[in-house]
């Protein structure tokens, strides 16, 4: 038997536990927190989104760039097997509207506490309050504990599972990177994902329309064009929509041969060509207002977003205004700071890894988890990958423990 130290008491982090566990190993899992799973018992209050149902080749382009090298870990353990795994733990899921899938309880916390017991029954020990600070001079995982202290804990095989560098009250702060950077790791910026716009409202749109939703609603930034929701903001946009064009935004950003924008389609249901037939009825002296929610249905915080773009007087030509509609862009002042972000982009590359998440650099240590560089919206693609990728490393260690013995 073999003892296995894995740094990290997240998602990706347990589930390496629980394969390496299941193979007779001794586990030991380490956290810098109090408490096991804090990110995850957040990222569960409205709802744990443990996956997706769509068929596996929509599945995989959801992660874009990052798909080639992620395909293997997820097709090695997919939405189909965590949906097996949490049905095992007693935490019975169902698929809602949107293609989500949910545990039928809806919260994290159940099963984050059948997955401890769990891990427990097989002899999984938990040790808190340490934080990883690299390995000692014989190559061992070191600690530090509150009081300052350093020990190290003999292992034969170290996983890495620290999470990324969003939320870092909740344990995911990124100060392991110049660790792995200080051994000649790869290591690629890391940046928030899944997070928010800042746009420069006017204060009458700022006071008057934060928090109000625009439904069903396209939004475009650079070629890339995504239809769903988005909430507004004291300080910009936030939703789904959004937070899907994160690293489109920052691409905008960082060209400086334009300005950075995104355009709004109010009515993505509909052509110009659609809209201008029922905007060319009379006005019968009603104001913009009325004769836009009349005509078009467009609500209050929509009519605001036309005179964000347009100004204080909106075009009456019939086509002009049915273009407006379809075309209201507005600069993009900013990104929402990493420590807002649902997720975070970056961290280990491909290139500093095998096959089975090993690093090239330090024989028989893997990483999983958000600690990877690689990105992915919300919807359940978040928590696979991170899990995926945690069963992956596992399996990568007992396999390279079985070619050690």
């Amino acid at each position: 038997m073999k003892h296995i130290v894995i740094i990290g008491a997240g998602p990706a982090g347990l589930m390496a536990a629980d394969v390496v566990s299941a193979a007779g190993h001794s586990v030991t899992v380490v956290d810098r927190m109090p408490s096991i799973g804090r990110k995850f018992l957040i990222a569960g209050r409205g709802g744990l989104n443990l996956t997706h149902s769509e068929p596996i080749e929509p599945f995989l382009r959801r992660y874009g760039q990052f798909r080639d090298w992620l395909e293997r870990h997820i097709r090695g353990f997919p939405p189909a097997d965590l949906i097996a795994f949490a049905d095992a733990l007693g935490q019975e899921t169902f698929v809602g509207s949107s293609g989500r899938v949910f545990p039928k309880r809806m919260k994290a916390s159940p099963m984050l506490r059948a997955w401890l017991a769990r891990l427990a029954g097989r002899g999984v020990t938990f040790r808190t309050r340490q934080r990883w600070v690299g390995f000692d001079a014989q190559g061992q995982p070191q600690f530090q504990g509150e009081t300052g202290e350093r020990t190290s804990t003999p292992a034969d095989a170290v996983i890495l599972a620290l999470g990324g560098a969003s939320w870092p009250r909740l344990g995911s702060d990124g100060a392991w990177a110049p660790i792995l950077e200080a051994l000649g790791v790869e290591i690629a910026p890391i940046l928030p994902a899944n997070c928010g716009v800042r746009i420069t409202w006017s204060e009458f749109l700022s006071s008057r329309f934060a928090g109000e939703p625009l439904k069903r609603i396209a939004i475009t930034v650079g070629e890339r064009r995504v239809r769903g929701e988005a909430l507004i903001s004291a300080t910009g946009l936030e939703g789904g929509a959004i937070y899907a064009l994160t690293a489109d935004v920052r691409r905008a950003l960082a060209d400086t041969t334009r300005p950075a924008t995104l355009t709004i389609d109010l009515r993505p249901d509909h052509t110009v060509d659609e809209l201008v037939k029922p905007l060319s009825r009379a006005r019968d002296k009603i104001s913009t207002a009325a004769f836009l929610h009349r005509t078009v249905g467009l609500p209050p915080a929509a009519r605001a977003l036309l005179h964000e773009s347009a100004g204080k007087t909106l075009p009456v030509p019939p086509r002009e205004l049915a273009h407006l509609l379809k075309h209201v862009t507005l600069p993009i002042a900013g990104i929402a700071g990493i420590e807002r972000a649902i997720s975070s982009a970056g961290g280990v590359m491909a290139s500093a890894l095998d096959e089975h998440l090993m690093l090239h650099r330090r024989p028989g240590c893997f990483v999983a988890g958000e600690m990877l560089d690689w990105e992915a919206p919300t919807g359940g693609y978040l928590l696979q990958a991170c899990i995926s990728t945690g069963h992956a490393a596992g399996k990568g260690a007992l396999a390279w423990l079985d070619r050690q013995t």
